[in-house]
């Protein structure tokens, strides 16, 4: 059964986190040369397994005891307000970029699987993903929420990340995300305390 609170706060957590990261701009340079749609169904698969990955390795933890699991995402949910506060922003480029000739759906496809897969694995949103699984102990809701996050993402990157980032400070949404983070950390810790 799915937990529409669970996989709202999923969702936004991930989407503010991922929002800022690497993605959306790989979805925005894959969009502007080749197809989109071949471009998500490839990037779209990779979120998929690793949102897999990061719940099945969060269910795992739901089998130490609650406290332990509470401070272990506590600190884990603080390292990323951290590390989402201290990033630095980075400079894309406006160069025009030449579509190649070759848009076969599976080149393509199959390129966007293997630029996320390997860009992301053990990324900030897959170890949150893996704590909000540990903390909820509802891998559907969790899984449900961070894949329509990221795929939201992906989406936004590949269709109108440049417009996006035009109008929505990106120091904005970090600190969005960070606060997020920051509280869902001090939740967990006051939780692992209070028993």
């Amino acid at each position: 059964m799915i937990t529409f609170t669970v996989t709202a706060v999923t969702f936004g957590v991930v989407f503010l986190a991922e929002v800022p990261d690497k993605t959306a701009l790989a979805g925005l340079v894959l969009g502007t040369r080749y197809r989109a749609s071949y471009v998500f169904a490839g990037v779209a698969a990779a979120f998929a397994l690793h949102v897999a990955l990061a719940v099945a390795a969060g269910s795992v933890l739901t089998l130490l005891p609650q406290q332990i699991v509470h401070a272990l995402t506590g600190v884990l949910f603080l390292g990323g307000a951290a590390t989402l506060l201290m990033k630095r922003d980075g400079a894309d480029g406006d160069a025009e970029i030449r579509r190649p000739e070759n848009q076969s759906f599976w080149k393509v496809a199959g390129a966007g699987f293997m630029l996320i897969l390997v860009a992301e694995f053990g990324d900030l949103t897959q170890i949150m993903t893996a704590n909000l699984a540990a903390r909820y102990d509802d891998p559907l809701s969790v899984g449900l929420g961070a894949v329509l996050a990221l795929w939201a993402v992906a989406g936004l990157g590949i269709v109108g990340g440049k417009a996006l980032m035009k109008r929505v400070p990106l120091r904005l949404i970090t600190k969005i995300a960070a606060l997020l983070m920051l509280g869902l950390g001090v939740w967990s810790l006051w939780e692992a305390v209070a028993g």
